[in-house]
């Protein structure tokens, strides 16, 4: 999961649990979703991010892929 990309469907930011969606095994899966560590930022939806951490089963700490 670390590396791979997805795009937010549901705000992600501090004192916020968030959603996103990323392609993974042929599909695409949503996970609950976080801001990276450092980051302060809201992450808005439709906001192309990366995994940098991930926490089984359904948990994604991420961060934007494009700062803007």
């Amino acid at each position: 999961m670390v590396g791979m990309t997805g795009r937010v469907t549901g705000t992600v930011g501090p004192g916020l649990v968030g959603e996103v969606i990323v392609r993974v095994r042929g599909g695409a899966e949503h996970f609950l979703a976080y801001p990276a560590p450092g980051e302060s930022a809201r992450i808005a939806v439709g906001t192309v991010v990366a995994v940098v951490e991930y926490q089984p089963p359904r948990t994604v700490y991420v961060m934007p892929v494009y700062e803007g």
